[in-house]
């Protein structure tokens, strides 16, 4: 996005809203407004009962953060005997397969996977228009050309001024432009074209894909791809993936003047971010996010982020300095201090500040200047978002989106139906990893001990003093005494095979357990139908099985309802009438299940078929060649054209064509003489071209004859 292209629209339109909001105050007597601790507490209150209630989930995801680094947790007590303390963190490599696999299907285009397309019947725009014009009429031809020059190339230049050229000469000139379009314009008729003729446009396509483009050209500025790679982490970790947006936030774009001077352009744009699942405190009697009454969202923020507030919309300044002068509030939780290798309980230099998005009664908001919209005068609650930090309330506005919602996104790995959180990896493989733990200590315990002798002496039948340490040659001096052996040694049997192939069964139920066999990963010596090509292959497409349905529940869950806040946000917010249409907005994240070299592949064999003159004329071949140029990750934009741009470029084309020259050999119409070695004419008396020889001369005339018949003069047979 170029900061020069980029208007004040979001930022007009934003300030400009109709979102009621509590005003900054010039004062300091906010530090002890009654109001505000109203508000506070109650944001207080929710935070509470949501950290409560997901007490067992944090223990959870302690578990699964455990195993995936491989410490044992307190609980786990070590006998004087258990030498060996060895952790095997199949975990770890479990779920970075599930999470790789889980990223090569969302960026298997190389784009964030959300498309734009018209519905099936688009409201409020025509799906196609068309103008028929008479080709057998040159004016007509000329018409048609001369008014559609300018659709067909908007950009050529003609829109900027002209060395010696004026402002308003530039906006005649576009007038004229303009009056040429108009009686085309005038004949524009619903519906796609039948004549030879006809030119046919699409409305709500091209609405469609210019929203598609704004929609990736702000996921990729707000960095979507890095959000959604941490939420997919979290995803194959924990079992849940948290993503919020689109917020409006200001972007700082490097720019120098003429003169060098750093001068840096400051933009509203929307953004979309990741939530740690630990900082995310939804509502505890919800399963999912279409329930949650409300989101509680935690942030650790220092000095300077907790200044940045200042710079985005209703944000309460003098709020913001008092919450600074109070000092540090941010204490560690339990958790907190068990995820720290160095244990160490120190207060952290940073900020807690509650971000609440969902309803309030209106009770709650009695006091402050909010001017509550008309048409939710009569509502017992409502959906506002609050800013809570140092007991002081940073913000608090009426929810801006239009449809409210609350602009979270939790996806779970694994759909728990009773609860709000996702089962991961980890937590699927928990009982097997402690089973593979324990069996591999027991292998090295045994082996420590089998590959040692137990040495037992009777020191009766020894000198006394001796040292009793053993090494290769030593002598032990013997006395007199009791007949028989002075030193045993017991050799302990070695049973660590036995132990390892039980370790092996706990790591097929592992396998089992996750949906991720070892050979997906990288595990060699596969023996069965594995070793070959075609079962490697069948045995791989039945272990995707297990990330279809996570997949499916990405695009559910998250791809499909932040698609559409996107949409839903330049709708409200950017008021381009050419974005502006019956439009939905569909994720592709299944889509991106088969490979492009296999879609790339079924569309040429399609475009085989096609090429049969008699179903030629069934087959659309511009979306083909559109689809074809997809799936080899090209912007088909750029290198197809349209039906029409592709009449004009045969016709064009058909110039660079040379007339066909008569072929060498063969006497021109004037008369000339056909150049040396040129294929000659036949001889005559030979037969006609294309007859065939029965003389068996191959058409010469030299020592050959036709044979005689029996009775004939010159037959020389008998005659019987």
């Amino acid at each position: 996005m170029d900061p020069k292209d980029f208007d004040d629209t979001y930022e007009e339109n934003i300030e400009s809203s109709d979102s009621s909001f509590i005003k900054d105050v010039s004062n300091s007597d906010t530090l002890f407004d009654e109001k505000v601790g109203t508000i506070t507490g109650f944001v207080s209150e929710r935070y509470k009962k949501a950290e409560d209630a997901r007490l067992v989930d944090e223990e959870r995801w302690m578990r699964a953060y455990r195993n995936y680094r491989g410490m044992y947790s307190s609980d786990v007590q070590f006998t004087e005997a258990e030498r060996s303390r060895i952790f095997v963190k199949v975990t770890k490599t479990k779920t970075l397969a599930a999470y790789g696999q889980v990223i090569d299907v969302l960026f298997g285009n190389s784009k964030f996977p959300i498309s734009v397309d018209p519905t099936t019947l688009p409201e409020g725009v025509v799906e196609s228009v068309h103008f028929d014009a008479n080709p057998q009429a040159e004016q007509g031809k000329d018409e048609l050309t001369t008014a559609f020059e300018p659709m067909k190339t908007p950009f050529t230049g003609d829109e900027k001024l002209q060395p010696g050229e004026t402002l308003n000469d530039l906006q005649e000139r576009l007038a004229g432009m303009k009056n040429k379009l108009a009686p085309v314009q005038e004949k524009l008729v619903e519906g796609s074209g039948t004549l030879p003729s006809s030119v046919t446009f699409f409305p709500a396509q091209v609405a469609a894909k210019k929203m598609q483009k704004k929609i990736h050209d702000q996921l990729e500025e707000s960095g979507a791809n890095k959000q959604l790679r941490l939420s997919s982490f979290e995803l194959a970790l924990f079992g849940t993936g948290i993503m919020k947006g689109p917020f409006a936030v200001n972007k700082e774009y490097s720019n120098w003047n003429e003169e060098g001077e750093y001068t840096p352009v400051i933009k509203t744009v929307p953004s979309t971010s990741h939530v740690s699942i630990w900082n995310f405190y939804p509502d505890p009697d919800a399963a999912n996010m279409d329930e949650a009454e409300y989101i509680v969202e935690r942030h650790k923020m220092s000095r300077s982020q907790l200044r940045a507030l200042k710079g985005r919309p209703f944000f309460r300044d003098n709020a913001i300095d008092i919450s600074l002068n109070l000092g540090e509030s941010y204490d560690k939780k339990w958790w907190e201090q068990e995820m720290e290798d160095d244990k160490q309980s120190s207060k952290a230099e940073r900020y807690e500040v509650f971000e609440f998005w969902g309803f309030v009664d209106k009770e709650v908001l009695k006091g402050y200047d909010i001017d509550i919209p008309k048409e939710l005068k009569d509502s017992d609650q409502l959906n506002v978002n609050i800013w809570v930090c140092n007991g002081q309330v940073l913000r608090l506005v009426m929810n801006p989106f239009k449809p409210a919602l609350i602009p979270y996104y939790a996806v779970p790995y694994e759909v728990n139906p009773y609860s709000f959180f996702g089962v991961g990896i980890a937590e699927n493989m928990d009982d097997t990893q402690t089973l593979m733990n324990g069996f591999m200590r027991m292998a090295v315990d045994n082996a420590v001990l089998s590959g040692n002798l137990l040495i037992e002496v009777d020191e009766t039948n020894l000198v006394p003093g001796q040292d009793m340490s053993v090494y290769p040659g030593k002598v032990f001096r013997r006395q007199g005494g009791a007949p028989g052996q002075g030193i045993f040694g017991t050799k302990f049997p070695n049973v660590a095979g036995e132990n390892m192939q039980l370790f092996d069964k706990a790591r097929v139920l592992a396998d089992e357990s996750t949906g991720f066999p070892s050979f997906a990963h990288g595990q060699t010596g596969v023996t069965g139908v594995g070793r070959t090509a075609s079962g490697i292959s069948m045995l791989m497409g039945a272990a995707n099985g297990s990330i279809r349905n996570v997949i499916k529940n990405v695009d559910d869950y998250l791809l499909s309802p932040l698609g559409k806040a996107f949409f839903n946000f330049n709708m409200q917010f950017d008021y381009d009438p050419e974005i502006r249409g019956d439009l939905e907005v569909k994720s592709q994240g299944t889509e991106s299940l088969m490979a492009n070299e296999v879609r790339s592949q079924r569309l040429m064999q399609f475009l085989q078929v096609a090429q049969n003159p008699t179903l030629a004329p069934f087959a659309k071949m511009d979306y083909i060649i559109r689809e074809i140029a997809i799936s080899m990750d090209l912007d088909p934009d750029k290198v197809t054209n349209s039906m029409q741009d592709a009449a004009t470029q045969a016709e064009i084309l058909k110039g660079f064509t040379a007339p066909q020259q008569p072929p060498q050999g063969v006497p021109s119409p004037e008369g000339g003489e056909a150049p040396q070695g040129a294929p000659q004419a036949a001889p005559e008396g030979a037969p006609p071209q294309g007859a065939a020889d029965m003389s068996g001369g191959g058409g010469g005339n030299i020592g050959i004859g036709g044979a005689a018949a029996p009775g004939e003069q010159g037959f020389s047979g008998n005659v019987q």
